[in-house]
């Protein structure tokens, strides 16, 4: 259970209360910096968070600057957490609290690995949240009312987010055969065919699959479960997310994009796949220096723009660069009929002349010893899907 309990303390005792009539053992982290009156035990103080942060409450309260206390207790919780989580058996993280505890918490849970139930009551879950969240399996719970004492509907709110916490604490994973690898596959309303035919052929061969919808959280949650050993091999379909960093998209998944199995050295097999485009949300929402370019509206809500030819030169070698470094096998499959539904023959966006620079430039810069296949087919023809399974499995069974 973790909060400030130096503000919250009469809606901590009670949570604490709730979870143990539940029957749960609770370990209380105290991100507070104030002195806390509970009517519970306090396992971690506050002053070691600030010291997991690398400073001390003292230090924290003569700055008297809120901003900054709310960032290093989130960074000391986060580090505390991640210690629990090695040195105890915890089965779930819940906390609570207003605008500032509500990012200290969620900051807190970054420290906690996927499949550990991690859920926040919070006065500011209805806002957009997803960068504290980040790529964590979180539950945000509105309450409805603030924060501040005992009520009726506070109560009541509480009670449930308890129940919700040892609710799915009890839940047991399906067990997953032993012999089955987990793959990731990046995909996007452009390559859906393609996506669903890969999987259909990777679940016949025994191996489950997970599917990230690339528009920016989807590359850094698959990145991310890379880096927590939960994947063991990568069909990066739907790199587009690349194009969007390039160019100020809305489906941007950071710069890091393209880097994790690389740097776990697990199998990759990589595809431009939606390069030719970048996400933007409603028309009048385009960057006035992308005006003039070719924009296409998918939906009332997103617009399209064809990516050109110096960018496609740029993502390329940007390719080539992150892909030249992997520390595991990595191949690179390239369809030379269009590398998206609408970059197809007759399709909005279909340019083979910029595709060739795009291509001719990665197969230009990519080391030697990395096999770039060309598939004279659509990125969602059945015969390029068997083709980026086939190579996959051949890592996969050497």
């Amino acid at each position: 259970m973790v909060g400030c309990f130096d503000s919250k303390s009469e809606d901590f005792t009670y949570l604490y209360r709730c979870l143990v009539e539940m029957g749960v053992g609770v370990l209380s982290v105290d991100t507070g910096v104030r002195s806390s009156k509970v009517d519970f035990p306090i396992d971690i103080e506050a002053a070691q968070v600030a010291s997991a942060a690398g400073t001390s409450l003292e230090e924290l309260i003569d700055a008297d600057d809120r901003g900054s206390v709310v960032e290093k207790m989130g960074v000391g919780a986060a580090r505390v957490l991640a210690n629990i989580v090695v040195e105890k058996s915890i089965h779930g993280v819940i906390g609570m609290g207003g605008g500032g505890g509500t990012y200290i918490c969620l900051s807190a849970m970054q420290g906690v690995p996927f499949g550990i139930p991690k859920l926040c009551l919070s006065t500011v879950a209805t806002k957009d949240l997803s960068r504290q969240v980040g790529t964590k399996d979180i539950v945000l719970m509105p309450s409805v009312v603030d924060i501040a004492g005992i009520n009726s509907v506070s109560s009541l709110l509480i009670k449930q987010a308890a129940g919700a916490i040892v609710g799915m604490m009890s839940v047991e994973p399906d067990p997953i055969s032993s012999a089955s690898l987990t793959i990731g596959v990046s995909m996007f309303g452009n390559t859906t065919e393609c996506v669903d035919a890969c999987t259909e052929l990777l679940k016949s061969q025994g191996h489950e699959v997970l599917a990230f919808h690339a528009v920016g959280i989807g590359g850094k949650t698959m990145e991310a479960l890379v880096r927590d050993g939960r994947i063991h091999a990568v069909l990066d379909i739907t790199t587009t997310e690349l194009a969007d960093e390039l160019c100020d998209g809305i489906c941007s998944a950071g710069p890091k994009r393209l880097t994790a199995a690389g740097e776990m050295g697990i199998p990759q097999v990589v595809v431009p796949g939606c390069l030719d485009m970048v996400n933007f949300g409603h028309l009048d929402s385009v960057p006035n220096r992308f005006k003039d370019r070719q924009l296409h509206s998918w939906a009332p809500d997103v617009t399209l723009m064809r990516t050109n030819a110096e960018e496609n030169e740029a993502l390329a070698s940007e390719i080539a660069t992150k892909l030249n470094s992997a520390r595991g096998p990595v191949a690179v499959i390239l369809p030379m009929h269009g590398i998206s539904v609408v970059s197809s023959k007759g399709g909005i966006f279909h340019n083979p002349r910029i595709e060739q620079i795009l291509f001719s430039t990665l197969k230009s810069e990519i080391n030697n010893t990395i096999p770039v296949f060309e598939v004279q087919a659509n990125i969602n023809d059945r015969a390029f899907a068997e083709k980026a399974v086939e190579t996959l499995l051949g890592f996969l069974n050497n």
